[in-house]
């Protein structure tokens, strides 16, 4: 059945004329997330250290770090022109800019199409082919796949449309190798598994707001002992496929780093299901900081390890 969230709303009031400069370019900076695009760059870094087994050219990495940015600018911005009739309904995105009508859909759809053509021709022209197909593998994933097809339809959306958060390692690693090898693949996996316990709590601290949009997040239409043990079923899983790379890419900084911060973050996410299931006030925003702060140490372990 086709409801009103289904697609966007067809026009919203203009750009207020009076809006200053800086805060017009303060608004496109918002529609590509920035803070987003922070955690994709600190995962793209390390990778592109254990590709080299060492320093990458420094060229070679501002290269691919502005190419990078350009693709998931690109991507974030595409994905708010197409959710503003969600983000203004919700309280955690009520504040992004075609929410607050300060940039029309038309201007964010074409800055959204203009990023992602700069990405492509960024790569391609300092990095390689390879690197820029992916940029735009990761562009079309994002916003079609994720956004425009299982956002909406499937509790299983950020499962499968988590995918396009993990493809900045792939696009490192080949950066610098011309390729995508077994460690790239861990890599993303290890990306791939730590995204469902890292939404699932944020969506657990704003249940309503998805639930007041119609989008079917999993702690919408599950209950939250459910929730719970996915989330620890998933950490299990994340922190296993972690230690793969020991196999043939990492040394004994790396392993350690990888054991102690994975037995915090399963002490978080056992904590939280224990908490649901004692029926206890939970605070599933603890895990998500945690989350955040796993990943950056995890990958700055992954690049000292080759350094030291």
């Amino acid at each position: 059945m086709t409801t009103l969230a289904d697609a966007p709303p067809a026009a919203a009031p203009a750009v207020p004329a009076r809006l200053a400069l800086g805060e017009r370019v303060m608004a496109y900076v918002a529609l590509t997330k920035p803070r987003i695009i922070e955690l994709l760059l600190v995962t793209t870094v390390p990778t592109m250290v254990l590709a080299e087994r060492g320093l990458p050219s420094g060229w070679l990495v501002l290269a691919t770090l502005v190419g990078g940015s350009l693709a998931a600018g690109s991507a974030n911005a595409l994905n708010c022109w197409y959710d503003r009739d969600i983000d203004s309904v919700m309280h955690r995105t009520e504040r992004r800019p075609l929410a607050r009508h300060v940039v029309t859909p038309r201007s964010a759809l074409v800055f959204g199409l203009v990023l992602g053509v700069l990405a492509t021709v960024e790569l391609l022209l300092t990095t390689n082919l390879l690197s820029a197909l992916l940029a735009d593998a990761a562009i079309a994933f994002y916003v079609v796949v994720y956004t425009m097809v299982l956002k909406r339809r499937t509790s299983q959306n950020i499962v499968w449309g988590g995918a396009a958060g993990c493809m900045p390692v792939l696009i490192g690693w080949s950066a610098v190798t011309g390729t995508v090898s077994w460690a790239a693949v861990v890599l993303f996996a290890v990306i791939f598994l730590w995204t469902p316990p890292h939404f699932w709590a944020l969506a657990m601290r704003f249940r309503d707001d998805y639930a007041a949009a119609g989008v079917p997040m999993l702690p919408v239409v599950a209950t939250p002992a459910t929730v719970a043990r996915r989330i620890v079923a998933y950490s299990w899983a994340m922190v296993a496929t972690s230690l793969l790379l020991l196999l043939d890419a990492s040394g004994p900084v790396y392993g350690v780093s990888a054991v102690v911060l994975g037995a915090v973050f399963l002490r978080e996410a056992h904590l939280l299901q224990t908490r649901v299931r004692r029926g206890d006030q939970v605070s599933p925003m603890r895990l998500f900081h945690w989350s955040i702060t796993y990943l950056a140490l995890l990958f700055l372990a992954v690049a000292v390890d080759q350094l030291v």
